[in-house]
C-alpha cells in the first residue's frame, strides 16, 4: 500500500511567520524534517481515487493499545506526527499517555494530545480534565477533540440532535483554547459528521476518518488537515496494527502549518 524503501529526509527551513511567535523547531535544529514512509498495511485499500501515498507527510495516532513503541525506529521510518490519547470523558486517563509523550518527543515526532469525548458528560468538565493531564509543551500540535458515536460503550450510548452536539463542542473547543492558546481540531468519523451536521461549526480544523475512499468525497469537499487513511498500519518498531494519517499539503505547507498551529 505503502512507499516502501530507504527512508528520505527532506529538510526544509521554516520561513518566518507574522507577529511575535517563533516558528517550531526539531531539537536539532532550525529545521522540520520530514521522513518518507517505510509502512504496510494488514488490510491494504484498492484506493477507488487519489491514493494517500500522494501526500509525503504521513503520522500516527495511538493510545494504550499500543504499548510497545522503539519512538527512534517508528520516526526513522515515517512516522512524522503522533497524535496521542490522553484522557476520555471526566474521569479517564489513557494508561499509555506519558509514555508515548515522553516518548515520541525525544525521538523528534511532532506531538499533539487528544480526547476521546464522552457523551453522558458536560463538555466543560471534560475539557477541565483534559488541561488536568496535558502539560502545555511548546512546540507541541493543538489539542484534538475525539467526537463519534459510542453504541459499544458499556455506560453511556447516547445520541443526542446535532445542535447539542455541536454546541458541547463549541464550550470544549473554547475551554481548551483559552488554555493552550491554540484553537483545538476535531477528529470525526463519516456517520457522525453527518448525523450531528458537524460542518456548521465555525472556524474548526478537521482530521477525519475515511479508510476506503478519498475524505474529499465522503465528506462532501469538506476541508481537512489530517486524514485517517487506515487502522491497521504496520510500522516497523511499532508492535502490532496502528492507525496511520497524512497531512493535507506539501512538505513546505507542513512547516508552514506547524509554525502557525505549534503551542
Amino acid at each position: 500500500m505503502m512507499r516502501a524503501g530507504l527512508a528520505l529526509i527532506v529538510a526544509v527551513v521554516l520561513a518566518g511567520c507574522g507577529g511575535t511567535r517563533a516558528p517550531m523547531s526539531d531539537p536539532k535544529g532550525d529545521e522540520v524534517v520530514v521522513m518518507s514512509s517505510n509502512f504496510t498495511d494488514a488490510r491494504p485499500t484498492d484506493w477507488p481515487g487519489r491514493s494517500p501515498d500522494r501526500y509525503p507527510v504521513h503520522g500516527i495516532d495511538l493510545s494504550r493499545f499500543q504499548t510497545q513503541v522503539d519512538w527512534p525506529t517508528a520516526r526513522a521510518n515515517g512516522v512524522n506526527f503522533a497524535f496521542i490519547k490522553a484522557t476520555e470523558g471526566g474521569d479517564m486517563v489513557d494508561p499509555m499517555f506519558e509514555s508515548h509523550w515522553r516518548g515520541a518527543g525525544a525521538a523528534g515526532v511532532k506531538r499533539g494530545a487528544y480526547h476521546f469525548f464522552y457523551h453522558c458528560r458536560p463538555a466543560a468538565e471534560q475539557a477541565r480534565w483534559f488541561i488536568r493531564h496535558v502539560p502545555r509543551t511548546p512546540g507541541a500540535l493543538p489539542p484534538v477533540l475525539d467526537m463519534e458515536w459510542t453504541p459499544f460503550s458499556p455506560t453511556c450510548t447516547l445520541r443526542r440532535d446535532g445542535a447539542t452536539i455541536r454546541e458541547e463542542a463549541r464550550i470544549f473547543l473554547d475551554i481548551v483554547e483559552r488554555h493552550y492558546g491554540q484553537r483545538p481540531m476535531i477528529y470525526t468519523t463519516v456517520d457522525f459528521f453527518r448525523d450531528t451536521e458537524l460542518w456548521r461549526l465555525k472556524g474548526v480544523e478537521f482530521w477525519l476518518r475515511s479508510v476506503a475512499d478519498h475524505p474529499h468525497g465522503v465528506y462532501d469537499g469538506t476541508a481537512w488537515t489530517f486524514w485517517q487513511y487506515t487502522s491497521t498500519g504496520l510500522i516497523p518498531g511499532i508492535a502490532g496494527k496502528v492507525d496511520i494519517n497524512v497531512f493535507a499539503g506539501s512538505h513546505q505547507a507542513w512547516a508552514g502549518w506547524l509554525a502557525q498551529r505549534s503551542l
